[in-house]
């Protein structure tokens, strides 16, 4: 499974955070609306993303929560045909939760960066930092992205959109 290094933390301001990320040269990709909705599980979390609805991603990920950065093991899946899936999942283990939000995506050496506005959450920052490097450059390139986005601890959230969120 891949691996990925990341902190989520709440932010003032999109625009503040779309300036920080053009400012330390990251690259803009695009801005998307994104449907996550997931699936109860016992261990690890399992969603279903919609992009646009256009591009369809099952992801299956593991982490603990904790708010500081964290490592987490990942499978990303592409799909074909979403509505199925979803109903099968749905059959199978239930939902836990939908989140819907616009995310701003940036690439930064071999980071994504998400600037996010989650419906009824507000806004947040995340950082992936891909583990492809090694975990001594995922961890220096992490307090990279920390300092240059003035990152405050007491920000940071443990868990995911959908630990926050808990609602259908």
């Amino acid at each position: 499974m891949p691996t990925n290094l990341e902190i989520k933390a709440r932010y003032q301001s999109l625009l503040l955070a779309k300036r920080i990320a053009t400012g330390i040269g990251a690259r803009y990709v695009g801005t998307l609306r994104q449907t996550d909705t997931y699936f109860k599980l016992p261990s690890g979390r399992l969603k279903l993303r919609e992009n646009d609805g256009k591009k369809f991603e099952l992801i299956y990920y593991r982490r603990a929560n904790a708010k500081r950065s964290r490592y987490s093991n990942y499978i990303v899946v592409p799909l074909l045909d979403a509505t199925a899936a979803k109903q099968m999942f749905r059959w199978l283990y239930g939902v836990s939760a939908v989140v819907r939000k616009k995310r701003i995506l940036f690439l930064y050496r071999n980071a994504r960066i998400h600037i996010d506005s989650v419906d009824g959450l507000g806004c947040f920052v995340e950082f992936e930092v891909i583990v492809n490097r090694g975990k001594k450059q995922a961890r220096e390139l992490m307090s990279i992205l920390r300092r240059s986005f003035r990152i405050d601890p007491f920000s940071l959230v443990p868990g995911s959109y959908s630990d926050l969120s808990g609602k259908k």
